[in-house]
This record gives C-alpha cells, structure tokens and sequence, in this order.
C-alpha cells in the first residue's frame, strides 16, 4: 500500500485547481470525486499508483512540486475508506453551511442599533453539521468562496460570518438567475461587505452626520413643540443619500427624482436639496396667513428642485416630488416623473435618469400601493432602468410594533417579488451604510433593476416631537434614551483610528451653527421674503388658474390631412392576416376616410390621436386592455392571426415621428394612475391618457385623485393635462359596471381645478382631446366615456364636423323651435339618446332635450345663456340614470338652483336614492329604465 505526505496532496492538488490536466488521470478521478486536500488518510481505492508515488508520473513531481513519500510532514495512508468516509461527510456538511450562510446569515446580523432583537438560527451553528473544532483547522476545498480554494474550514466560516452576519445582512439567495447571484456573492465575499474608506471619505460621512444632527438640535431648540418629524436616530439616512448622489453621477445619471414621506423631509431639504434654511424656518413662524388662505400645504410635505454639486465638480439636478401624508402614493408619481424625463431625452437606455425611493418601514409592509410600485419596475410600459428604495426602517408604526402589522420576518420582504438584492443594514455603522449604497448602486447600473437598502434605525422623538412614545414603547424608549446620536459614536471611531481630532469636529460643530443662526435671523426681518419656486423650463408657455373667459379653443384638422390619416388607419403591412372580423370595421373607416359615411366613437378618437401625433405631440394611453379597448372598439394594436406579430398603425403614419405609447397595463388602478399622473407632470405638451376598464374602477384610486389630481395646484401649484377616460353608462351590467361616480369628482370641483365631461358625439370627443392638447390652459380632464353608444347607429358624427369647430360644452337642440317648447329636458351622456328615441317614438315637438357636455367648470352665465330663447315659467326637468344621490344632481342642485328657478320650474327625474348605483337585475334594470323615460314626457304623451 502507497503512502504520501500531506504536503505532496496539497502540492499536487493546488496544481490540479490551477490546471486540471497537468496532473494524472488517477489523481484527477481522485480530485473530481472527492474536491478534498485533508490530513485524515484517505482511500483510494485499488488502482495501481505505485509508479506516482515515486514521482513518475504526478504532474506535481513532474513539475518539481511533488515530495516523495518521505518529505516532511504526516505519513497519508490511502486505502481506509472511514476516514474518507468522514473527510466526504465534512466536506458535504461544510458546503450545506456555506449555504446557510448565504441564505441565512442576514438573520443573526447586528441590524438593530438598539441591540434588542437579537434572534437565533440554530442552522448557522457548524455543531448542527457535525463540523467539531477540531474540523476547523482542516483545509477546506472552497471553489465557490472567492479567495478561499486553499484556506481552512474555519476562515472560510469566518469570511461568511463578517460578509453576511455583521452589520450588514443581504438576502439574495431567492434570485432565480445565478449570474446575479454569483455577481452579489462576489462582490459581498470579496471584501467582506466592508470598504475600505478613504480618510477624505470618512471625513465626507461625519459632516454629513454632523449637518444631519445639527440641523435637528437646532431646530428643536428654536422652535419648541413643533411638529418637524426628525430625522434624529435616523441621521445615516443624509451621508446614504450624498454617497447615493455621488455615486449616481460616476454612472453618467444627470438627474434623480426623489420621493419620500415625512419624516426627514425637512433634513433632506436643507441638506440634500440645499433650500435655504432661512425658508424652512420662515414656515415655521407662518408670519402671513393671507398669502396660503385656503390654499398651500404643511412644511413637511412640500417638494423642491435644485442642482447637485459632486465633490469631481460635475452637476445632478435633483427634484423631490410634492407628498400628502397618504405616504406611500408617491411612488409610482415619482416613477411616472422618471419615465417622462427619459422619455423626453430619448433615453431609451433608462440610464441618464434614476428615481431614489424613501419608504417608512411599516408602511412599506402594510400598504398595497408598494406591490403595484413593485410590479411595475421591468414591464416595458413602465421601466425606468432600476430604483433605489431606501426603507427608513424605525421599527415601529405610530404604536405599532412590527409583529403587528406585519406577518413577516422584515418589512421588506414584499420586495422577493422582483428577484432583486434587499440589504439590511445598521444604521449605527455608517461605514455599512457606506458599502451597502455603493454596492446597491453598482447593482443597479450592472442590471438596470431595483434595490433595496433597509436602513435600521429609530425615532429618537417618537412618531412626533408632540407625542410619548413611551406609552406604548417603554422598553425601546429606555434604550434610546441612553444612546448618544450616531454623529457621536462614529467621531468615536475616527478618533480612535487618529483620523480626526476634537477640534476638527467642534469646527464643524461651530461652523454649520453659526450658519443656521444667521439664517434664523434672516428670516426673521422685515424685508425678508421666502423664495417660491414656479413652473418654468418645459412648463413657461402653460397656464393654470381660471378657465379663459371664452373656453374656446379652434380644433378642427384639415380634411385632407384627416382623410390621409384615417385611411393611413386601415393599412397593414402585405400578408398581415388581421382577424377576419377586422376586415369590416376596416372597410367602413376606409369610407369614413372618404367622406362616404359618418365616423362612429372610435374613428373619431383614433383621427384624434392620428392628428395630434402628426402635429408632432407625444401620445401615451395606458389602462387595463387599452390596445384593444374593452368594449373592442378600439383595435389599436393589431395582432397576426398566424405568427402572433403585432402591428401599431398609429406608429406608422405618414410625416410623423412623435412619440407613441400604448400600454395594457396590469390589473392596477392606483399605482398606473399614479404613474401616468406624474408622467404628465413632466410632459405638458403631450396626451397623457389613462382609462379605466369600467368608470367604476377609478375609486381604487380615490387617493391618486384626492390627494393629487384634484388638490396639487391649490397644494402645491402644480399643472397637469393627465386625461381620465371613464365608460360610464347603465345598461344592466349591475351595480359595478354602470357609474364613474361623477358625483365624486364634482364634489372636489372647485376653483377651476379639474374639467369633468361627457361628450355625447364622436366629433365632441375629438375635439375635447384635441382642446386638452391645443390650448396652453392645463387641467386634469375627466372624461366620461359611453359603452353601448360605441356602436349606437345615431352616435356617429360627419368628417366635416371634425375639419372645424371645437368642444361645445353645451349642446342645444336644434330640432326643436325653444318658443314651441313647453318643457326643457336638460340631461348629459347616454340618457340623451333613450330620451330622443322616446320623443320621437311619441312624435312630440314640444320638449326640447338640452345636452350638457361639460359638467364642470361651467358658470350659470353660460347655462342661462344656452336656455335663453325658452319660455319663462317652462318645465325644466333634469333627466339622469344615476340615482337622486349620485350623478350630476346633487351638485347641480347645489350650485344653479337659485338662477334656475328664477325663470323656469325646476326639477328631477332620477332613480330613487340608494346606497349601490345599479341593480344587479338585467330586468329590473329595463324596467327602471323605462320608469325613468315615462317619466321624463309624463303628461304630455
């Protein structure tokens, strides 16, 4: 039986790691087999290796690296198959741990600041292996441990336990893509997720630390009881960002969008945005209430822009979007802002414009608008080439503990879904933060992916300077209130490390002082006036405020560029096999295109669309089934019946190149809401388009609506043309699928701050989206859309309606003399055509049906002005499907009754009051229906 040493192995084996074939077949088939170099004796079965054992044939000996059987070192038998046995089992179990490591190392890391949970996982316990102490000193065949192919069992462990269980912990082991894995892992284990910082670096996170925590001592001592929501136990949040920024322009990003809710806005204000603190302190004291009477918004959720100076000297213009306390609703704002500015620029890479993302942890966990924001991030329609979320982990909601409200291990666990890195880290080691945000970053750029940082921390001060924590946290409270702030325990280390000296550090101290004093003072003189940031840049030639006195906009489009544009419609490309249902709708737009027969709704919108894109306007119309449209009238994305290829003729039209997007979104109302809300923000010369499935569905996105498109120009002063296309109509679908709740948007209508209409001729919507585009005056638009009337034979309009004109935003009835009426029917939408069929069907030619086509802004001057030439003391009755609670009513009543009634006698046809908007009852639904038009001619049939 051969004998080898220990050394001869390891020599032999280090060359088989370096080149595989430079050593026998023999010991090859032994290193393929076992992957071990071990001090125990090892079998190796019965081949003959005597001629190796002298050196004839090992490629270590060849070399001049092989030892015969008597150099130093202990005597290997090989031939005991238990102890191979054993150095196998070692081997295996050591690689289950390496795992563990990998997959479960972030939970005993040292995340928490407070050092109160500290949680166990007996499978990062090498006992639980079967891995001895004696084991650690065996050397250990790690391939997949970079750096460590020789080293022994226990410094790979040790390696493992600083990469993964120090202050940082990272969960990236559920990626299903191994590149990405193996591209993290490398990156973590090869330093062990610790940078080695430059002395300038270090000095860069204390100031930053330092400007953090000064500017909240300052604060609270000049404004005693104000609410300010602090950063304080927080403070690394300020250095992540500056290092996020900096890092961000190495990657040749020009600009960030930055979203956050509350707490350290004001922090991230003075110290990222670079606002005057002088502002900030002037919204303090609130010296004029006459300049924000009805209107503005609290300090703690406004917004601001400005230019980022990197320490290379290059610029990165930062923009931090506007906030209500709805917190987690920015998100996809934000993101929709990001999307449009590349867009813009033609950035198809997604790379000159990144979002940065700041989340509260327990609102992270509990608010679904986080998994729609989630979702959105690699589909095409909303890419934005990767966010930095950073979750402000306070470990605890208001008076919530984590566990609850949340069922989960951390509050970012919802984050799996994307397949992407979610770092843990300590916010007590800015150095971590350091790593983390610089790794983070980096994986950003490599993959164009989000990424998470969970960043923990804690409220020094409670959920605000007004409440006691203690109450409900006393324990937590007890620990906080023996800590000193983060800027204090890392001067520690820098001193120690000689890296810094006190007086450095008072310097600081006395210099970011001294400059808040004399911006406290400044703001507090008499010919101090706070600076206001207005719309400019892309917005200079819009307007808001009060509709224009006329309302009037010229919209129509040559004919015989229409007529080029809807045939331009009907084309596909040779041996395109459309669905064979197509092929008759196609021809009818073909003669439309030629004046030989009317338009229905959705030629009209389609020569809406064709012509604003050949005037060179971007057009972007997102929503759930939009290609096609619900109701199949739409067909804008065309789909070969045989390959499955698709065709876009909107893409395709003659001397036009502006941008064109149609998006079938997900199954998300708020979320692409929101997202095509903050795409308008940054594209005013655009149709920015969203439409539900079914008008009802917006209330998914009340808050988008409420907290946004309603209020942001009274809030924030803010523009936006975002339109919001609703099918609206009762046709005994059941209560889900009749009303877009037009109550609820007159109920919010006020100072002219949205437009809600509902266009009941397919040359009124065309020209109602051609007006959203063509006057510089931007509104929100809410458009109610029909249904049934899609293919209604009287709801067609001729071309030449489209070829001058504009938007009416009341329609009279022009078949009716208003000195032969006896009574007036003033209705909107759908209900005007149940009601003329019912007229004509009576044969009467007494009542007039009046159409209000623009519901809000409309002053009584133009509703006594359309109704001037009928009878004082006529009948006016208002005709609606909704019932007498819902609908145009309620806020008709409320707002013309007094002018009405004064020349004629007003009053209601609607369904009875309810608390749903339909009945569920196809039936149910016609007889209703039919109440609601005999009542409307009652008397005189």
């Amino acid at each position: 039986m051969n004998t080898y040493s220990l050394d001869y192995i390891d020599d032999l084996y280090a060359q088989y790691v370096k080149e595989p074939n430079s050593v026998s077949e023999t010991w090859r088939r032994y290193f393929e087999q076992f992957l071990v170099s071990t001090d125990a004796a090892l079998e190796l079965g019965p081949v003959d290796t005597s001629g190796e054992a002298n050196g004839e044939h090992a490629a270590g000996a060849a070399s001049g690296n092989g030892r015969p059987p008597t150099a130093a070192g202990p005597p290997v038998t090989v031939g005991d198959p238990n102890q191979l046995r054993h150095v196998a089992h070692v081997q295996d179990r050591v690689d289950q741990l390496v795992r563990e490591y990998r997959v479960r190392g972030h939970l005993i890391a040292q995340l928490d600041p407070l050092g109160i949970a500290r949680p166990a996982c007996p499978e990062l316990n090498p006992e639980v292996y079967g891995v001895t102490d004696s084991d650690l000193t065996r050397p250990y065949t790690a391939s997949n441990v970079p750096d460590a192919a020789t080293r022994t069992i226990g410094d790979v462990l040790k390696r493992l336990r600083n990469t993964y269980c120090r202050s940082i912990g990272a969960q990236f082991m559920h990626i299903d893509n191994r590149n990405i894995r193996d591209w993290l892992q490398r990156r973590m284990e090869m330093t062990e997720n610790r940078l080695e910082l430059a002395h300038e670096v270090q000095r860069r996170i204390y100031t930053r630390l330092a400007d953090a925590s000064i500017f909240e001592e300052f604060v609270r001592r000049k404004f005693v009881g104000a609410k300010t929501f602090s950063l304080e136990g927080a403070e690394s949040l300020i250095p992540m960002l500056d290092l996020a920024l900096e890092k961000a322009c190495q990657h040749k990003v020009r600009e960030v969008v930055l979203a956050m809710a509350h707490r350290g806005r004001l922090n991230v204000l003075a110290n990222i945005m670079k606002k005057r603190a002088m502002n900030i302190f002037w919204s303090f004291d609130d010296p004029n209430p006459e300049l924000n009477r009805g209107r503005g918004d609290v300090r703690y959720h406004l917004g601001y822009s400005s230019d980022w100076r990197t320490a290379s000297g290059e610029t990165l213009h930062i923009s931090l979007c506007f906030n209500p306390s709805h917190l987690e609703f920015v998100n996809t704002v934000a993101l929709g802002r990001c999307r449009s500015k590349q867009d813009r620029s033609r950035d198809t890479k997604r790379q000159e414009v990144m979002t940065i993302l700041i989340h509260g942890d327990a609102a992270f966990a509990g608010e679904g608008i986080v998994q729609e924001t989630l979702n959105l991030s690699q589909l095409e329609g909303y890419k934005t080439g990767g966010t930095l979320h950073v979750v402000l982990n306070n470990q605890v909601g208001f008076t919530t503990e984590p566990e609850q409200g949340r069922s989960t291990t951390y509050a970012t666990d919802i984050a799996k879904m994307l397949q992407i890195p979610i770092f843990h880290v300590n916010g007590e080691d800015p150095e971590a933060v350091a790593q983390v945000v610089s790794l983070a970053m980096d994986f950003r750029k490599e993959f164009r992916r989000d990424v998470v940082v969970d960043l923990y921390a804690y409220r020094r001060w409670g959920h605000n300077e007004g409440d006691e924590p203690r109450f409900t946290q006393p324990r937590q409270y007890a620990e906080i209130d023996r800590r000193q702030s983060v800027r204090d325990n890392y001067l520690k280390r820098l001193l120690k490390l000689g890296q810094m000296t006190t007086e450095e550090a008072q310097d600081i101290q006395t210099v970011r002082t001294e400059k808040l004093e004399s911006e406290f003072e400044a703001s507090h003189t008499e010919e101090f006036v706070p600076d206001v940031q207005t719309l400019g840049g892309t917005w200079a030639e819009y307007v808001g405020g009060p509709e224009p006195d006329s309302g009037w906009t010229e919209t129509g489009v040559d004919g015989e560029i229409l007529s080029k544009l809807l045939d331009s419609l009907t084309r596909t490309p040779e041996g395109f096999a459309a669905h064979k249902k197509l092929k008759r709708p196609m021809k009818f737009r073909r003669e439309m295109a030629e004046g030989k027969r009317p338009l229905d709704w959705a030629s009209a919108e389609a020569a809406a669309f064709a012509s604003l894109l050949h005037e060179g306007h971007p057009l972007r119309l997102s929503g759930q089934d939009c290609q096609r449209g619900t109701f199949s009238h739409r067909h804008a994305v065309l789909h070969d019946m045989k390959s499955g290829e698709t065709y876009t003729p909107l893409a395709h039209l003659p001397d036009t190149d502006a941008p064109l997007e149609l998006i079938n979104s997900p199954l998300s109302e708020a979320g692409v809401l929101g997202f095509e809300y903050g795409y308008s923000l940054d594209c005013p010369e655009g149709l920015i388009i969203w439409e539900a499935q079914f008008g009802d569905f917006w209330n998914v996105a009340q808050v988008i609506v409420d907290q946004f498109i309603a209020s942001a120009e009274d809030k924030w002063k803010r523009l936006s043309g975002l339109v919001m296309l609703l099918p609206h109509g009762f046709e005994g679908q059941g209560p889900e699928h009749c009303s877009a709740r037009v109550e609820r948007f007159l109920a919010m209508a006020a100072e002219d701050n949205i437009q809600v209409c509902q266009p009941s001729t397919p040359a009124q919507f065309f020209h109602l989206l051609r007006r959203q585009v063509k006057r510089r005056w931007r509104k929100p638009l809410v458009c109610l859309t029909p249904k049934s009337l899609l293919r209604h034979p009287l709801v067609t309009s001729p071309l030449e309606a489209l070829t001058s004109g504009g938007f009416v935003k009341i329609l009279p009835d022009l078949d009716i003399e208003p000195h032969d009426a006896v009574r007036i029917l003033l209705c909107t939408g759908k209900v005007y055509y149940d009601l003329l069929e019912k007229r004509q069907h009576l044969g009467l030619k007494n009542v007039a049906i009046v159409r209000l086509e623009q519901l809000y802004p409309l002053s009584v001057e133009e509703i006594m002005a359309a109704l001037e030439g009928y009878p004082s003391g006529c009948e006016l009755i208002w005709i609606q499907e909704e019932p007498m609670n819902m609908g145009a009513w309620p806020y008709l009543k409320m707002k013309y009754v007094d002018a009405l009634t004064e020349r004629f006698q007003l009053s209601a046809v609607t369904r009875a009051e309810s608390a749903s908007p339909s009945t569920g009852s196809h039936s149910a639904h016609k007889l209703e229906q039919e109440d609601l038009l005999t009542a409307a001619f009652e008397d005189l049939e």
